[in-house]
Formats: structure tokens, C-alpha cells, sequence
């Protein structure tokens, strides 16, 4: 026989807790397992034995010294005929396994002598209590100082995740701004440069719906025709964006073509649309077409679906200059007929798009919005109406759309 040879097997009867307690830990004690396993092994055969004892039946122990897979192994057996554990064994502090009314733990044994007779002759129950405790302590203790180490781990890596976060706000405020100044000077590049002409006075406000593109589809064109006349052009592409702007760039420049060469005024949307439609057959954009000569002040305008015109008058009075028309990319594309209007030294002639008088969703009432702006703003340099009008009509902003505001006023 060997130095492991197996104890006979042990069967005893209890009938209160503590009584099958204290077998437990004697076993345990006699089999050298660990404080800690020990006092698993103790809570865990009482659980199962808890409901059978307070009915007052008794329940049964065994335990035996086997040759298990591993090496040598304690198995021990509670039996508990009448009410076997119904709860789930590997949910308790030392998970079990069932065999009909008997609920099994087995347990590997440390690699000591074992002795022959299986008899308690170790420490008392309060030392064996008191040991128990001590192992308990010990491994709260540990488990604390694994919590502060890795609340301090955690820690560390917050202020790491911090600050990295930090970094990546600043790179992404550097990117921004290179992006915001690169979308500026791609938007000057787009837009014709302030225009000089004896007798008008001339502004421009415009501002896209997104931060994330320098325009949209709202863009304007003005130049002076061989007659001195100053024809300006104002288009809303549908859509936002540079795809909008693509589109809302070949319009101005197909109007500018056909202004300089001559075509009459009122035949340039349907002679626009004719032209650009072949080529993109998803374009649809509002135009507005004026022309004002500097000396007489006298004014035409040409309307394809867009805004109309808001004339100022020295004297506060106010009227719009409506055309019909429609636009490129709309069945029968082009201007009705054209408004024929004169401008006073001292009036003044607001072209815009939707997006000034459509913040609110209803365009009426962004309409008399707009000439109660007009009407206070009037007498302040042309060069800061179109903004201080965007500012006062973007108050309240549930549509949020591309905005363009370009102001003319004939000098004194």
C-alpha cells in the first residue's frame, strides 16, 4: 500500500446544523484541505441540508477516500430522501453535482500523508472558526488591494484616455480651422470680387447651410455689359453642397455667355436651360436675371421660379417686383415676360434667395419679415444691410437652407 492509501468510508446521521457543521469541518480538518475550502465545502453541505433539518428529518453524510482521474480525490455525499436540493448546485460556494436524492462534491486532496484513521484530532471548533476568519480576512484583504490597484490602473488610463481625447479635440480644432480657411478661399475663388460702378452701390451676404462646405446652391454673378449696363445673375441650385454649387456654377456661367453675346434678356433661362439639360439632366435651379443702368437707374428683370425682387423706396414704401417664370429644369424653362422698373437715387433693391425668408418654413410671413427688416435697415451704409438683414431674419432658424442677401442702391 501506498503513502495515499484510500480511509474506509465514513457514513454518519445528523440532525441539527451545527451537529452536521461541525462533522464537516471535522472531515475537512482530517483530510487537510485548505481553511478556505474547507469553509466552502461547511456552507455548502449546510444549505443543502438546511430545509430537511428545520422540518426536523435527519440527513445522511458519507465520505470516502477515492481514486478519482486526476490523482486521489475526497468525495463526500449528503442524502436527503424526502426533500432532495432543488436549487441549482453551481450556484453554491462550492459547486456539486447530483446523483437522484444525493447531492456529491469531490474534491482533489493536497499531496500530504493522509492519515489512516479518520478521527479529529486537530485543532478545536474556535481555532478551526478562528483560521476560517483569518483565511476570510486575508482574502478580502487581497481582493481590496486588488480593487485599489485597479482603481488606480483605471485611473491612470482614464487620465491617459483624457488626454489623448484632448489631443485629438485640438487636432480636430486645427483641422477645422485649415478646413474652414481652405473652404474660404475656395469660396472667394468661386464668387465674382466686389464690383465698383459709378452710381450703384453694390453689397453681398451670403452664408451655406452646413459649416462643412464653403457654398451651396445659391451663388450670384454680376459684371458690367459693353453698354455700361450691370447685369447681375442670382441662381438657387436645388441641393446643398458642392454638387449644388457645380450645377449652380454652370448656370452663371452660361447666363454670362449668353449676356455677352448679345442674346435679348428675355429669352436666357429657356436659352440656359436648352443648354445645360442635355449634359445634366438632374438640374434644376430658380434664376433671376437684372440689369440696371447706373445713369438712368432704369431696371429689367427676367424671372425663372425665383424670389422676387424687394424694392426699398427712399421714403419707406416697399413693393416686390414679381415676374413669372420658370426655372432650368422645369417644364417650359424661362421668364414670362420682363419688369420694367426705375430706381430712384436713394432706393434701394433687395435680390435674394428662399433661404433668407424661409428660416421659419412659412414664406409669407418671411416676406413681411423681410420688408419690416428692409425698411429699418435702409439708411445704414449699403456695405452692412444684406448682413444685418440675414442677422434679424435668422433669429429663429427650423429650415435651416444656403442664404444669400445682395443689395443695390442707386446713389444720390
Amino acid at each position: 500500500m501506498t503513502d495515499r492509501a484510500a480511509a474506509p468510508a465514513q457514513r454518519t446521521t445528523h440532525r441539527s446544523p451545527a451537529e452536521l457543521r461541525a462533522a464537516v469541518r471535522a472531515l475537512a480538518v482530517t483530510f487537510r484541505l485548505p481553511a478556505e475550502l474547507r469553509t466552502r465545502l461547511t456552507l455548502s453541505v449546510a444549505r443543502v441540508a438546511e430545509s430537511e433539518l428545520r422540518a426536523g428529518r435527519p440527513v445522511t453524510l458519507e465520505s470516502a477516500h477515492e481514486q478519482a482521474a486526476h490523482g486521489q480525490a475526497l468525495t463526500v455525499r449528503l442524502q436527503a430522501p424526502q426533500t432532495p436540493w432543488a436549487a441549482p448546485v453551481d450556484a453554491l460556494p462550492l459547486p456539486a453535482r447530483r446523483e437522484a436524492d444525493t447531492t456529491v462534491w469531490q474534491l482533489p486532496l493536497p499531496g500530504q500523508r493522509l492519515p489512516t484513521a479518520l478521527e479529529s484530532t486537530g485543532p478545536s471548533p474556535t481555532e478551526l472558526l478562528e483560521e476560517e476568519l483569518r483565511v476570510a480576512v486575508a482574502r478580502a484583504d487581497a481582493l481590496e488591494a486588488d480593487r485599489r490597484r485597479l482603481t488606480h490602473e483605471l485611473d491612470e488610463t482614464n487620465s491617459g484616455v483624457l488626454a489623448l481625447y484632448v489631443q485629438l479635440e485640438e487636432r480636430d480644432e486645427q483641422l477645422r480651422r485649415a478646413h474652414g480657411q481652405m473652404l474660404r478661399e475656395l469660396e472667394d475663388a468661386l464668387r465674382p470680387g466686389p464690383m465698383k460702378v459709378d452710381g450703384l452701390d453694390l453689397a453681398i451676404h451670403y452664408a451655406p447651410a452646413g459649416t462643412d462646405a464653403p457654398t451651396g446652391g445659391d451663388l450670384y454673378d454680376w459684371f458690367q455689359l459693353p453698354d455700361g449696363t450691370v447685369h447681375i445673375t442670382v441662381v438657387d441650385a436645388l441641393g446643398h453642397g458642392l454638387t449644388s454649387t457645380s450645377s449652380a456654377l454652370n448656370v452663371t456661367h452660361a447666363v454670362r455667355t449668353l449676356a455677352l453675346e448679345g442674346h435679348p434678356l428675355e429669352t436666357i433661362v429657356a436659352r440656359t436651360d436648352e443648354i445645360l439639360l442635355p449634359y445634366d439632366r438632374e438640374l434644376m435651379a430658380t434664376v433671376l436675371l437684372v440689369r440696371i443702368d447706373p445713369v438712368s437707374g432704369r431696371v429689367v428683370i427676367a424671372n425663372g421660379s425665383h424670389p422676387p425682387p424687394l424694392l426699398v423706396a427712399e421714403d419707406g414704401t416697399t413693393r416686390f417686383l414679381e415676374v413669372r417664370g420658370r426655372g432650368i429644369g422645369y417644364p417650359m424653362a424661362g421668364s414670362d415676360r420682363l419688369w420694367h422698373e426705375q430706381l430712384d437715387p436713394g432706393d434701394l433693391l433687395v435680390l435674394y434667395t428662399d433661404g433668407l425668408t424661409e428660416s421659419r418654413r412659412d414664406p409669407y410671413e418671411g416676406e413681411r419679415r423681410l420688408v419690416s427688416a428692409a425698411v429699418r435697415h435702409r439708411h445704414r451704409p449699403t456695405a452692412e444691410i444684406p448682413g444685418a438683414l440675414a442677422e434679424e431674419m435668422h433669429t429663429v432658424i427650423l429650415h435651416p437652407d444656403d442664404t444669400l442677401a445682395l443689395t443695390v442702391r442707386r446713389s444720390r
